[in-house]
């Protein structure tokens, strides 16, 4: 469709008309839109080139694009030593649990502090791991059949990406120590 408005042959002259001023607008309009693509893929690679270099065990993990990892890599810092166990790394993206039970009922709900975006980077990573892991299909349909809810298991699948996004980070780090 941009193409076509690209190609699109206003007549310069004729611009009162408004089939002709539609046609220049949109003209405009696709050209800035393909540019605004290009550069925005540009981008797209570099930064892939770049978490590739500071967080390759991190960036290898199903699921995390160069998005998510430098999300996540943002989240952390430049210090991350201060992250001293992956339950603070779960704190820090907000997924650390917290319980909420009451009565008969037990179970728990996700600490809303901490880094919104690192939260949503391993949201999207847990429904991407969803959709295309296996083991991770058979994991939700086994916490579904043992009473939690898609919430709740999703709760623990973020939780247990942290864990291992913990794990990678703090190696890639090291490795960039030495």
């Amino acid at each position: 469709m941009l193409e076509r408005c690209v190609g699109f042959r206003p007549h310069a002259d004729r611009l009162v008309d408004p089939a002709q001023a539609a046609k220049a607008a949109m003209r405009s309009v696709a050209r800035r839109v393909l540019q605004l693509q290009a550069e925005a893929d540009a981008l797209h690679r570099q930064l892939a080139a770049l978490i590739g270099i500071a967080a390759p065990k991190t960036s290898s993990l199903f699921a995390l694009g160069p998005e998510t990892t430098a999300a996540l890599l943002v989240a952390v810092g430049d210090n991350p030593d201060r992250l001293r166990s992956e339950a603070a790394f779960a704190r820090l993206c907000g997924v650390a649990p917290i319980p909420a039970s009451s009565g008969k009922t037990n179970r728990h709900r996700l600490h809303r502090g901490g880094d919104r975006s690192a939260n949503r980077a391993l949201h999207a990573a847990v429904i991407v791991r969803l959709r295309y892991c296996r083991r991770t299909q058979d994991y939700m349909r086994r916490r579904r059949s043992d009473g939690l809810s898609k919430l709740e298991t999703v709760r623990c699948l973020k939780r247990f990406l942290a864990r291992e996004v913990f794990n990678a980070i703090r190696s890639d780090y090291e490795a960039l120590a030495t």
